[in-house]
């Protein structure tokens, strides 16, 4: 074996599970990461995965490889630079155990992120909610799981994963309804339900009538569900909803649009924003400042705040066309 291999599994077993302690969602994403890296290095090098060395994933593959990623992968920026990070993390641990490759290593580490333009908050209005909520076909099984996972999605926000990742035990529908959930960062949050809420999911967890170790969600065959089938399942079912409200039709509907939904409804109900920020579990408060920006009619209620004194309130009208062309001249 070359440096490259026993170092990359050192990185994986001594750096990310033994001294970081990393999640397994934080281990699959350096793992594609960088099983990615690897593979375009072997078919740029003609050598097998074990033969790479240090010197072979350079600075000049390593920028072709970033390249590749959003030319041919039709990867984000975002992607991009999350698959930089991985690689940046692992060379950081080459650089201690073999200083030979300094400069090599450096040059890696000197590649910065790519700057790119903040996407806009995209969300669902009420009447595009109660439409999305209308489609499931309650008469069945998978109707009413998916109706109740939807309803619980938009009322409290979580991540798809965190979803996903809910057992029946999670949910507790007594005095002082709430779910708990074992979000990202690997940070345990409790999110409060409406009663709403809670009356669909005390229906839909007496049908499901699983274990406390169970998935709260299953999938036909009992285990859980994967992110992907979420986002098919709205996908399918933002489009039978776009008949009944067009303006579905124009939004690429994810899991993430409902999380930002919730985050929204919170935000026009008055609620502060660092209340938002532990309600969705964010780090912190600088990541729930994206809503601020998305939220026009907040925008407009402090501008009707600002008028001077001694007017009238409201919005601004141009003068005249033909004015406005002679003043302009």
């Amino acid at each position: 074996m070359s440096l490259l291999a026993p170092t990359l599994e050192a990185f994986f077993t001594e750096r990310l599970l033994t001294q970081r302690q990393a999640s397994r969602r934080t281990v699959t994403a350096y793992r594609d990461a960088l099983r990615l890296l690897v593979s375009f290095a072997c078919q740029r090098s003609g050598k097998t995965p074990s033969r790479l060395d240090i010197s072979d994933l350079d600075a000049a593959l390593v920028s072709s490889f970033l390249s590749h990623l959003e030319s041919d992968r039709h990867n984000a920026v975002s992607t991009r630079n999350a698959r930089l990070a991985a690689v940046h993390s692992l060379f950081r641990f080459a650089a201690l155990r073999h200083p030979e490759h300094a400069e090599v290593i450096q040059r890696v580490l000197d590649i910065p992120a790519k700057r790119h333009q903040q996407v806009e908050v995209s969300f669902l209005g009420q009447a595009e909610v109660d439409a999305l909520l209308e489609t499931p076909d309650r008469t069945t099984w998978i109707g009413r799981r998916d109706h109740a996972l939807l309803v619980l999605a938009v009322q409290t926000g979580l991540r798809v994963s965190e979803l996903t990742g809910l057992s029946c035990a999670d949910l507790h529908l007594g005095g002082g309804p709430h779910v708990r959930c074992h979000g990202k960062g690997r940070k345990d949050r409790a999110t409060p339900l409406t009663a709403q809420t809670v009356a669909v999911l005390r229906v839909w967890l007496q049908e499901r009538w699983g274990g406390p170790a169970e998935p709260l969600f299953p999938s036909r065959r009992g285990g859980a569900m994967s992110p992907d089938a979420v986002e098919w399942l709205l996908h399918r079912y933002c489009t039978a909803a776009s008949s009944r409200c067009p303006s579905l039709s124009a939004k690429k509907l994810t899991p993430h649009v409902l999380r930002h939904t919730c985050a929204m409804n919170l935000l026009q109900a008055g609620v502060d924003i660092s209340v938002i920020a532990l309600w969705l579990g964010h780090e912190s408060v600088q990541t729930t400042q994206i809503y601020l920006h998305a939220d026009m009619k907040l925008k407009e209620q402090a501008l009707a705040r600002t008028a001077p004194l001694g007017t009238d309130p409201g919005r601004y009208h141009p003068p005249d066309p033909l004015l406005a062309f002679l003043e302009a001249l």
